[in-house]
């Protein structure tokens, strides 16, 4: 059994477990409720000092959630376990920033979650509008987005299309490193630099354009 889902098995036996039920006091549900936020109040706590105990097992409570929020935003199972991963990093590193007086710790990782997957959506997003924009072949840009992490059909190919970025006059590659690695669009790209936004789609046409010249026949 997967280990993530075993805490939500147990709860699923015990619901069944007749005998337990009724050989125990059954609490208010919202006397529950509260003793589950404050658990995890001190989790979030323990948490921001660096508890690796109670990481794990604020982890295990609710990665199974978080991933299943995630999954439904992108359609896209790796995508969702991307966006798991960058969450509970996310936890590990501003736990010490949830107030509980502005709401639930589930309600506070649930937004954490949702705002990621959002964002990863925007920035696909955003780099398939650019590489329309610019009037270059959307293969070309589509993997020019991806040299930073060497996914590009295998390293030694990453590496071709990398040095024929260097080899690109430096305003065009500035411009296309700004757009697909820092994922600006064209206008903040227009603002950063102080040139006309015309400029910039030219340059980055350009790049684009000459890059698909240099590799064509090489990849």
């Amino acid at each position: 059994m997967n280990m993530l889902t075993q805490p939500y098995f147990a709860r699923a036996l015990a619901l069944f477990d007749l005998h337990s039920t009724f050989s125990r006091s059954i609490l208010p549900d919202t006397v529950k409720d509260q003793d589950s936020r404050d658990h995890d109040i001190g989790l979030l706590r323990r948490i921001a000092g660096k508890d690796r105990d109670a990481f794990a097992e604020f982890y295990d409570k609710y990665s199974t959630l978080l991933f299943s929020i995630a999954s439904k935003i992108l359609n896209d199972a790796a995508e969702a376990e991307d966006v798991l991963q960058e969450t509970f990093v996310q936890i590990w590193e501003k736990a010490g920033s949830f107030d509980p007086n502005l709401g639930q710790p589930v309600g506070w990782v649930v937004t954490l979650v949702r705002n990621r997957a959002i964002d990863r959506i925007r920035s696909s997003q955003r780099r398939i509008l650019l590489a329309k924009e610019a009037g270059a072949e959307f293969a070309i840009a589509a993997t020019t987005a991806e040299i930073a992490n060497e996914t590009v059909n295998g390293r030694e190919k990453a590496k071709l299309i990398q040095s024929a970025i260097v080899d690109l006059p430096p305003e065009q590659r500035r411009a296309i490193e700004m757009a697909f690695f820092s994922g600006l669009t064209q206008n903040e790209i227009a603002e950063k630099l102080k040139e006309p936004l015309g400029t910039i789609k030219a340059r980055i046409r350009r790049g684009l354009l000459k890059l698909r010249d240099q590799l064509e026949g090489i990849l």
